[in-house]
């Protein structure tokens, strides 16, 4: 029980250090204070999910992804609530989970590289690179994915949502006629 309760706190924290960093990236984009809060609270519900995806044994990237669509999908209803490009909420919120650490380890790890002398240091410091610029450059495309897909997918515009209301007829007579 204690474990849990533990864990629960460790979610909340985690959650909650995002929601301040979101707010802070948020201000920078000069964003007013009721899309600041949605998207403080969209980045600590994404957070919090990667957060437990990452202790269930689900992968960095795996769990990023999973984290931005939900993120994606809740900004959408927010925006359609709010009447505020979805966009105004998802980015914001997705930028705590940049994999900063990581991309930090690749730059140090090359630094080293460069001034190291023993082929055996060398080698392993290569394969440090290599690992934290793949997962770098693997949750940076998990967020970009999870993030663009479901705005595209579902946005009033898209192909597939204009492709629905053509099937069910009410598009107000906007349908092509074939």
């Amino acid at each position: 029980m204690s474990h849990l309760l533990l864990l629960a706190g460790q979610v909340v924290a985690d959650g909650l250090f995002a929601v301040v960093a979101c707010i802070g990236f948020a201000l920078i984009s000069n964003a007013s204070r009721p899309v600041c809060l949605v998207a403080g609270l969209l980045a600590g519900l994404g957070h919090a999910t990667r957060f437990v995806l990452l202790h269930l044994g689900m992968g960095i990237a795996s769990s990023s992804l999973c984290a931005a669509t939900l993120v994606s999908l809740c900004s959408m209803l927010c925006a359609r609530r709010r009447h505020t490009p979805a966009e105004f909420y998802a980015f914001p919120a997705l930028l705590p989970m940049i994999p900063g650490m990581y991309a930090y380890r690749t730059i140090l790890a090359t630094m080293q590289f460069l001034s190291a002398a023993e082929p055996a240091a060398r080698e392993a410091l290569l394969v440090e690179i290599a690992y934290n610029a793949l997962t770098t450059c693997c949750v940076m495309g998990a967020l970009v994915i999870g993030a663009i897909v479901p705005l595209f997918a579902l946005h009033e515009e898209s192909p597939l949502v204009r492709w629905r209301r053509r099937d069910a007829g009410t598009d107000g007579g906007k349908a092509r006629q074939d």
